[in-house]
Formats: structure tokens, sequence, C-alpha cells
């Protein structure tokens, strides 16, 4: 027979989203489960870049993004470790004029966020980081945002909320969910059968499933970055780099290790996904021209994951609007890694009070209401 737990809270997804929101709501003295159908940190929350940036974020997601600063700043107080972050400092490449004036433009109207950016010449950039190759024509510096290692910290976030007394069930799918009177009913493939009051769908790439269960369709797709790590080399580069107009990224790990991504995968399967030879050739030649010290660097590893990325490239999160108790937290683009821990604040806020203290008006799931009513009901298994 299967047996029943009773919550406040049921989450789905064990990214660092869904995880941060169980650690908040315990700090809320809500009861919580989360249920993962892997294990916590192996999606995209783990296997992502590791950038922990501000800069070149919309301006309606920099309110969020500062709270999440916020956060980080104070990272080994609230998941007990370090997890590698630091404050290296974001340093966004133009590679031409246009590229420049959009990074000079971006910092006129995101002075009101406090994020302090510095633009500064080709010249002056190519003497103060020399290892820099020569198609520069400038760049934006936001000095106090970094990278961390994410493989650490998305784990770190659900062994903190399960110390914290959130009950934690990896390898747990939802094959069925129904909102009833009282609250959602869900049937798991382990045979633990689920009631709470409120469902969180933080269920990243696979979102969309459980949204359109509760007719809120969202025109969500799946896309794999690329993303490859070096041998550890000297250390020479103290900053996490972006590129204006995307392509290419780097940062060089404490051990030394550069991590590189940029391009496309593809999906293997439901789960998982993998570069392309063709896609990892154009993410080398792309970091030589931007790094030419990894031109002779062995690449050890390379690897990829599914990320979930909707039409404006804004998220979703935010209460529903068909069913009440159900919110929404997911559509990060591949961006979510640092402003996570601030909206798993967030959704606890929404939990407890019904409203959040960070303005997230612009994530409104309401958004895609024009879209057609989904005709499924119950999707034989939900992440």
């Amino acid at each position: 027979m299967s047996r029943r737990q009773d919550f406040d809270v049921a989450i789905v997804g064990g990214g660092i989203v869904g995880a941060s929101a169980a650690l908040a709501l315990r700090r809320h003295g809500k009861s919580v489960v989360l249920l993962e159908r892997d294990v916590c940190g192996s999606r995209s929350s783990g296997v992502n870049y590791g950038g922990v940036r501000r800069q070149g974020r919309s301006l309606v997601q920099l309110p969020l993004s500062q709270r999440a600063h916020e956060i980080w700043g104070r990272l080994p107080a609230v998941i007990g470790i370090e997890g590698e972050y630091i404050r290296s400092g974001h340093l966004k490449i133009a590679r031409t004029e246009a590229d420049m004036a959009s990074l000079q433009a971006y910092r006129e109207k995101c002075q009101a966020h406090g994020l302090n950016l510095q633009t500064i010449g080709g010249d002056a950039l190519r003497k103060t980081y020399p290892w820099l190759g020569e198609r520069i024509v400038g760049g934006s510096l936001c000095a106090e945002d970094g990278h961390a290692n994410p493989r650490l910290v998305s784990p770190a976030f659900a062994k903190a909320a399960q110390d914290a007394g959130a009950v934690i069930m990896e390898r747990t799918s939802c094959v069925r969910i129904v909102h009833a009177p009282s609250g959602f009913e869900m049937e798991t493939n382990t045979g633990v059968r689920i009631g709470s009051t409120h469902l969180l769908n933080c269920a990243g790439a696979w979102a969309g499933q459980v949204a359109a269960q509760f007719n809120e369709p969202v025109p969500m797709e799946s896309a794999h970055p690329v993303m490859a790590v070096t041998e550890p080399l000297p250390t020479f580069m103290n900053l996490s780099l972006g590129v204006e107009g995307g392509g290419i990224y780097a940062r060089q790990a404490p051990r030394g290790n550069c991590v590189i991504g940029g391009s496309r995968g593809f999906a293997l399967d439901d789960l998982r996904a993998s570069p392309s030879r063709e896609a990892i050739g154009l993410v080398l030649a792309r970091s030589v021209e931007l790094l030419p010290r990894l031109r002779h660097a062995h690449v050890i590893r390379t690897w990829s994951g599914t990320e979930g990325y909707l039409p404006d490239h804004e998220p979703v999160i935010g209460l529903s609007q068909t069913t009440p108790g159900l919110i929404h937290a997911f559509g990060f683009a591949g961006a979510g890694f640092q402003t996570g821990p601030a909206v798993g604040e967030v959704l606890a806020e929404l939990v407890c009070h019904g409203r959040s203290t960070t303005p997230i008006e612009a994530f409104s799931i309401a958004r895609f209401s024009a879209f057609p009513l989904s005709v499924t009901s119950t999707p034989g298994d939900l992440p």
C-alpha cells in the first residue's frame, strides 16, 4: 500500500531555486517536501558555467539580482560552505564600436541599481589585462560580480534545507498531481502520496509540463549550452569574462582550470544533453581568440545540460492565475544560478504573505495567457 505524507508546501524540482525555497520556507516555520526526479543540483543548477553576475541582466531583473547579491555575500552562513565563490569582477568585452556603445548605454540605464559599472577603453583594458586577445575595442567592468562552483553550491542549498528540517526526496517523480479543495494531492513513482496546501513549480526546463496541467501553457523551449574545462594552468585570469552579444564566456577556477562556455549542444534524451564536436570546436576557437594563453591548453572534459528559455528571456515567477496555492518559478534562460537564492526567498514570501518585497510583476505567467489552453490534465511522468 502507498503511504501518505502531508506538508504545508511541496516543491517540484531540486535545483538551486527549489532548494533555496525549501530553505527559506523552513526559516518561516513551514513544513516542506522537495521532490527531485534525479539528485538535487544535478541538472542545469549544477552543470552551468558558474557565473554570479548582475551585469548584463534586464533592468526588471536587477532588483532580484541585487537581493541575490546580498545573499551571496554571506553564503557560508546560509549554506555552510564557501562554494569557491569569488567576487573577482565580471568584465564584459566589446569587439566593435557598436558593442561598446551598447555597453555604455546599459551603464547609463542601470545607474540607479548600484552596479557601479566602469567602462574601459581598449588600450587601457589591454594594459590592465595583458592576457586578453587583440580583438577588443573596450569593456565594462562590474567589480563585485564574480563566479562560484555550481557543483558545490547547488547541492549545498538542498543539504542546508534538509538540515533545517525539509524532507528531500531524490529520484522521486510525480506521476500525478491533482488540485483538490484542501490543496494538492500527488502520487509519486516510489509509491509515496503527498498532500500539501501549496505547490511550487520549480522544475526548470520541464516546468512547462506542470504549468500546462493547470491550464497555464507557456511557449518554453529547451536549449543545451556547451561547456568545457581545461587542465590546471598557471593563474593568469582574475576575472569572469563575457562578451557583448554573447558567444563565449570564461573564468579560471581556484585550482587553475579554465571553465569556458558558449554555443549549443543537443538532447540525448529527456534528461541528458551532449555537446557536438562542431560546437566544441567553435567554443575553443572563440576562447583562443579572447584568451590566447589557451591556445595549447588541454581540454579535459566537455559537457552540456538542459535549460528552459521563454521568448522574452525573462523568467516566470509568481502566483498561478488559474489555481490557488500554485506558485511558479522557471524559465531562467541559463542565468538562474545567481538569482536562485533570492528567488527562493521570494517564493517563501509568496507562500507566507501572498506578496513579495521584491518587484516581480514583470515575471507573471499572465503574460502568456493569450496562448491556447492545454488539454493535458495529468502528464504521465512529471519532473
